[in-house]
């Protein structure tokens, strides 16, 4: 019996298909850039990032490895690999499950980054690095609730190191580095604040999600919900074959993933779609075409098409429009459309 606690099953989280399928465009290509998920509270935004606990692909890293670094990609050793095989000792594997790793908002900067034994290098000339949240992240998702509610320079630490894979640790002249190659998820609710523009738009992702208004699909949440806690352990036992059938097909589309193509006119519909809506940057193309490939992918395809476009679309741009004070956030469906047409 696995000691980890039950989670809430992936494949029974009803309705928000949005916030799922950014989830998992994420999980099979990480340089999208992470999402942020925004919504009132009691919105499943929680309980749906943390039941992916129970789909995410396996990974083989280096066994003993403090960073869990990928084996075989020596470009991404940390600085203990690089000495082991630089020695000639040979690196033994194991295999793991990507994980969900939570960052509590009480984290502080030494916590987050790691911290460097300065008495420790002073007394022995060598390097002694306490690993942080972020040498956890390695390889993982790593989850911030209520991110708007984080100092702001610690979303900026966990963002470049996002982006560069890498977090850099110094201090006294001491420097040190390890891999931090991670998919950045935050969940926050917009009555209690916001984001500044500039880190909104450094996630590849967003979405604004609603409680569902639909009479049937709200019983149907209900109903899962209680026999859920009633006994988790025979309510995730009961839909086992769909979760790993859900594992088999996130490990498929990340294995299909360099295969996918995306011919130059689909370069060109998303440069006209970005330009039309009036996206600033290079950053919002560069996402969506990657999403759009992700999105492929996850259908078991290596063409990109115009509909691919038309299913990420509003998970890259919106966040990234201008609008005015007091206008609703989103993408008009019927005018991407339109725009996709006209080309």
């Amino acid at each position: 019996m696995s000691n980890e606690p039950a989670v809430f099953p992936f494949t029974e989280v009803v309705g928000q298909e949005n916030m799922k399928k950014a989830l998992l465009l994420n999980v099979i290509d990480p340089g999208i850039g992470g999402v942020l998920i925004k919504g009132e509270k009691g919105t499943a935004k929680s309980t749906t990032v943390r039941s992916m606990n129970k789909v995410l692909p396996y990974r083989t890293v280096v066994k003993g490895c403090p960073f869990r670094c990928d084996y075989g990609r020596e470009d991404r050793y940390c600085p203990y690999c690089k000495e082991k095989v630089a020695n000639g000792i040979q690196l033994e594997t194991n295999k793991v499950r990507m994980r969900v790793i939570d960052l509590p908002l009480s984290a502080t900067e030494d916590r987050v980054s790691g911290t460097l034994d300065l008495e420790h290098v002073l007394k022995t000339g060598e390097k002694k690095f306490e690993p942080g949240v972020l040498a956890s992240a390695n390889g993982n998702i790593l989850y911030v609730d209520e991110v708007n509610l984080l100092d702001d320079h610690l979303v900026d630490l966990l963002l470049d190191s996002a982006a560069m894979g890498a977090n850099y640790v110094e201090r006294e002249g001491v420097s040190f580095s390890h891999p931090a190659k991670f998919v950045l998820i935050g969940t926050m609710n917009p009555e209690e604040g916001d984001l500044r523009p500039q880190l909104l738009d450094r996630f590849g992702l967003s979405l604004d999600i609603k409680g569902e208004k639909d009479v049937k699909m709200r019983a149907q949440v209900v109903k899962k919900r209680v026999e859920y806690d009633m006994d988790p352990e025979a309510f995730i036992a009961k839909c086992q074959k769909d979760l790993d059938a859900m594992t088999e097909k996130i490990e498929a589309a990340r294995k299909l993933l360099p295969q996918v193509v995306a011919g130059d006119e689909i370069v060109d519909m998303i440069v006209n779609v970005t330009t039309h809506f009036g996206i600033d940057g290079h950053r919002a193309d560069i996402t969506l075409l990657k999403s759009a490939k992700a999105n492929a992918a996850l259908s078991g395809r290596i063409n990109v098409t115009k509909e691919d476009i038309c299913d990420t679309a509003e998970l890259v741009l919106a966040h990234r429009l201008k609008r005015r004070p007091f206008e609703d956030a989103g993408l008009d469906r019927e005018e991407l459309e339109e725009c996709l047409q006209s080309i």
